[in-house]
């Protein structure tokens, strides 16, 4: 009987092949030791691949993923890899990247059922009410969706900011700067949000919602 994975393991051995041939003792060097000087948080969209999107190999980014690329002070699986990526890691930047057509906002936007993920989409739901003014007078609705991602990307980026992990960080004066990304499934390329956090000084005027 196949092995309902095989095509799986097979894209594995030839992916460890050719990466082995191009670089040997590549993964020898990668076994003992992880050495990023970054932390991606971004969406479980399986469109969305951290490593290739920015063209890093393994051991180049530290990488969470969840629904909505959420930052929430109540999951410790989050801040668990925030701690660890700062701490231990010490990463020099954070990216929280969102993405365009993301379904997690476009259900917030538009207040759809999903089921248990709805407790979890709640802080995406609270911006949206927040900025209803704004949203309202975008009359394309995947142009409200889009928007409301970037608000999201915005957001989570405060939330970061505001962890008591990135406060501590800041306060022994350990670099680190936390950015917003928006990454577009139609042309694969990253909008930079402009917002770039390095310190607590910076972060004065950009209050959670």
């Amino acid at each position: 009987m196949t092995h309902p994975l095989a095509n799986l393991l097979e894209n594995n051995r030839s992916w460890s092949e050719s990466i082995a041939a191009e670089k040997p003792g590549f993964f020898e060097t990668l076994s003992k030791q992880q050495n990023p000087d970054y932390l991606w948080i971004g969406c479980s969209d399986s469109r969305v691949p951290a490593n290739e999107i920015v063209g890093l190999l393994p051991g180049e980014l530290f990488v969470h993923r969840n629904v909505g690329n959420l930052v929430r002070h109540t999951d410790l699986n989050c801040l668990s890899v925030i701690q660890f990526a700062v701490d231990i890691l010490k990463v020099k930047h954070i990216i929280v990247c969102g993405h365009y057509g993301c379904g997690a906002v476009q259900a917030s936007l538009l207040n759809q059922r999903v089921g248990l993920a709805d407790n979890w989409l709640a802080n995406i739901k609270h911006i949206r009410r927040v900025n209803h003014a704004e949203l309202d007078k975008i009359d394309n609705q995947s142009d409200r969706v889009n928007r409301l991602c970037e608000m999201n990307v915005i957001e989570q980026v405060k939330s970061v900011c505001h962890s008591t992990v990135i406060q501590d960080a800041w306060s022994r004066e350990q670099p680190v700067t936390v950015h917003g990304w928006v990454y577009s499934l139609k042309d694969g390329l990253v909008k930079d949000l402009e917002i770039s956090i390095s310190s607590a000084a910076e972060l004065e005027g950009f209050e959670p919602i």
